[in-house]
């Protein structure tokens, strides 16, 4: 069991990447058949239609790419391209992609350290934590502390951290993070998680609990919540975080986990 929360979809919005951003439309019907042909005079809605697409058909956004690239798609192919090879589960080539791009790209570097986040997101999906910590790191070379990816990045880094049980630097980058953004719901309960197995229980039900407080709908804050009720033996309090878990988000990891939690425990909902 994986000891943070992953970000199981890599996803990014529709970005200067590809020109000019505009409202995202539906995702396209995983029924679509075949694959659309890319729009020279248009870059911007193909780069748009290509992102979604790998969300929902990673095959075809893959065959659309390909068929961009041929005509000079340029960032916005390659971009969808790398997306679409991680939602084909191929993380590893997929990330390898994300940071060629970083490296050879003439976008702004706010839009690289973008890159460079998703790359370390999918190294960490394909178990090279290694990697992913690398890229995290050169993503945070690229951003200062005033831009949102400066701490999106800290806080990723703090969960690859994490994965190597590495808690207490985790808890550096975490505290970095929070010291930028004090309400940040997920630092605070991945930084719960991090006291909670470093055997900082007080500390760890107090990052929890602020964690909700600042966002009551994150489930994985109330997860963690759960976790340090339980242990301390207040169980019908852990019973109300789980149950409130199911009912956001039904079908989420963190409502399967809190499901599994309460069969654990022999609470019934």
């Amino acid at each position: 069991m994986r000891i943070f929360p992953l970000f199981t979809a890599v996803v990014m919005a529709a970005s200067a990447l590809a020109a000019p951003v505009f409202a995202a439309s539906a995702p396209p019907p995983k029924s679509l058949q075949p694959s659309p042909d890319p729009n020279p005079a248009d870059p911007a809605k193909t780069y748009e239609y290509c992102v979604q697409l790998s969300k929902v058909r990673p095959d075809q956004a893959l065959e659309l790419a390909s068929k961009w690239n041929a005509i000079g798609g340029g960032d916005g192919a390659n971009h969808c391209r790398a997306l679409a090879l991680i939602g084909l589960k191929d993380y590893g080539q997929g990330a390898q992609e994300l940071e060629d791009l970083a490296q050879k790209s003439k976008a702004a570097a706010t839009l690289r350290a973008d890159l460079l986040e998703q790359a370390g997101q999918a190294w960490l999906l394909q178990g090279e934590p290694t990697r992913a910590y690398n890229a995290q790191t050169a993503g945070l070379k690229l951003v200062t502390p005033e831009t949102p990816q400066y701490v999106v990045l800290l806080v990723d880094r703090a969960a690859t951290l994490a994965e190597g049980a590495r808690f207490a630097d985790a808890i550096v980058d975490l505290d970095a993070a929070l010291k930028l953004q004090p309400g940040n719901s997920d630092a605070l309960a991945f930084r719960a998680t991090a006291h909670r197995n470093l055997n900082e229980i007080d500390l760890a039900l107090a990052d929890a609990e602020s964690a909700v407080k600042s966002n009551p709908r994150n489930v994985n804050a109330r997860l963690e919540r759960a976790n340090i009720y339980r242990m301390k033996g207040r169980l019908n309090d852990a019973r109300q975080d789980w149950v409130l878990i199911a009912q956001l988000a039904p079908d989420s990891d963190a409502a399967n986990a809190a499901r599994a939690d309460m069969e654990r425990a022999d609470v019934k909902p």
